[in-house]
């Protein structure tokens, strides 16, 4: 057996967790590494360039830099990150490998097509080996789906703000010009930043200098959209729609749609779940227009001062739709009103697929038993480890302790900047991979100094290298809490 094939084989066996923790702490190491080759225009310190890699790997967007220091090669390095560090890739290549575990069973299915000729196997395993070569070749089309998912969705994108760049808008390309970027590089990099709901931007502004661009914000926010929070509903779509065209895939795709849970494929949702996630989370996103429509449309202090009716509204749906998963902003958040940054964080909280769905049919209800019998037949270590699972939210006060022991003395001397509140927002943010920051002012310094200077970079870009080693935890944490969602409070009730 060869090397290559004995890896396979070791990632086939290992648990996916693991396979994430390794993946995830690979690319952002060898993407630091890349980064620190390709200078940037200014020399940053080592940790944050490697704090950069990892937001951009785990799709959290943190910021520690200022994205113009990064040069053009180190943008194209930070695409790549969010690229192959990106929900919808990911998941690709977790069906790859579902794709090989099943393809070790095809000597046993090879048994089958020779016995069945002689009559020698009984009808059970007859059915269940041709069951595994359905399972096998429904993932083999699932993942050519997603692969043309991802790669087309993503081209379109930039290729409609290459055109709006291009042929529309002026003022952007001035913006674009004025800061030493490359157009191409620039719809390339905020198109898939924005599909893999990373959040990053190569201007240090963010979208803020971008808020009268309402063709670029609304090419924007369906990428959003369709790369994060409707992705399983709009998979589903893609799959069914397939289903009318392609004929000879019909038994494949049919197996698709009707046997969702049994594929084992995190975002590809029953009928019902899939239409319930669309209206919550447009339910969402409607929740936020109106509540910040009410709270800033008529005020003065904010990002939205100096627009007319229609950049405000397409500007509070932008903002709107961002603060699930993609934290791109046109405004500065500190200049909103505190309801509404309440309400972020409660967004940033909810995983993606929150729904509302107060039917539970009795499929579910057979699941949920299948699935008890299945913890019951956990081993006793198995057992005893989830004793000490604790809940997310739980998580989230253990970190925020922390990072408040490891900034407590800025947070004694600059208590306006590093107060309670702007640290949770920044660690609900990490853990949610959103990327929205309360940023820091020099403004608020309780004893001003003469040399601060303000700095378009987030609010961890002031902290400690401690607490920055903290919010890296934090944001690797967030991408992978899929794994320990459904485990978390087993042994903690609260009576």
């Amino acid at each position: 057996m060869s090397r290559i094939q004995r890896l396979f084989c070791f990632l086939i066996l290992l648990n996916p967790f693991w396979i994430h923790v390794l993946y995830f702490l690979f690319i952002s190491s060898f993407g630091f590494w890349v980064l620190l080759i390709l200078n940037p225009k200014l020399a940053p310190k080592k940790l944050d360039l490697f704090f950069t890699s990892v937001s951009a790997s785990t799709v959290s967007s943190m910021s520690t830099m200022e994205m113009e220091v990064f040069s053009n090669s180190q943008l194209i390095v930070l695409t790549v990150l969010m690229f192959i560090g990106g929900e919808v890739f990911t998941s690709m290549v977790e069906l790859q490998l579902r794709k090989l575990k099943l393809k070790f069973s095809e000597q046993k299915i090879a048994c089958v097509e020779n016995d069945f000729n002689n009559n020698n196997l009984e009808l059970g395993v007859i059915n269940n080996s041709f069951d595994i070569i359905l399972k096998y070749d429904s993932i083999k089309f699932l993942g050519y789906v997603v692969l043309g998912y991802l790669l087309i969705f993503n081209f379109l994108g930039i290729a409609l703000v290459l055109i709006y760049l291009k042929r529309v808008s002026s003022t952007a390309r001035e913006v674009l010009k004025s800061k030493g970027l490359r157009t191409s590089t620039f719809s390339l990099f905020v198109v898939v930043s924005t599909f893999a709901s990373c959040g990053f931007v190569p201007t240090n502004e963010n979208m803020i200098v971008f808020r009268k661009n309402l063709g670029l914000l609304l090419i924007l926010i369906p990428q959003a959209l369709i790369g994060n929070t409707l992705f399983p509903s709009c998979l589903r779509f893609c799959i069914w729609s397939l289903g009318k065209i392609m004929k000879k895939k019909k038994e494949v795709i049919g197996f698709l749609l009707e046997n969702s849970e049994e594929i084992g494929y995190l975002h590809l949702l029953p009928k019902l779940y899939s239409l319930v996630l669309v209206g919550s989370v447009l339910g969402f996103v409607l929740i936020q227009f109106v509540a910040i429509g009410a709270m800033e449309w008529r005020s003065s202090n904010n990002g939205f001062s100096g627009l007319n009716w229609v950049e405000k509204l397409i500007g509070i749906l932008f903002l709107s739709v961002n603060s699930r998963h993609s934290g791109e902003s046109t405004v500065d958040l500190s200049t909103l009103s505190s309801a509404i940054l309440v309400l972020f964080v409660a967004m940033m909280y909810l995983p993606p697929y929150t729904s509302f769905m107060p039917i539970k049919s009795i499929e579910e209800e057979e699941n949920e038993m299948e699935g008890n019998r299945k913890r019951r037949s956990r081993t006793k270590r198995a057992k005893f480890m989830d004793n000490f699972v604790f809940s997310q939210l739980s998580y989230l006060i253990i970190f925020t302790f922390i990072i408040c022991i490891t900034e407590r003395h800025n947070m004694k001397q600059d208590p306006l900047n590093f107060n309670i509140f702007n640290i949770v927002f920044e660690v609900i943010s990490a853990y949610g991979n959103v990327g929205f920051s309360m940023g820091y002012s020099c403004g608020r310094r309780v004893h001003p100094q003469s040399n601060c200077v303000d700095k378009s970079f987030g609010f961890s870009g002031k902290w400690s290298d401690n607490g920055k080693l903290v919010l890296i935890v934090v944001m690797i944490f967030g991408r992978l809490k899929k794994f320990n969602m459904n485990r978390s409070q087993r042994a903690w009730k609260l009576l």
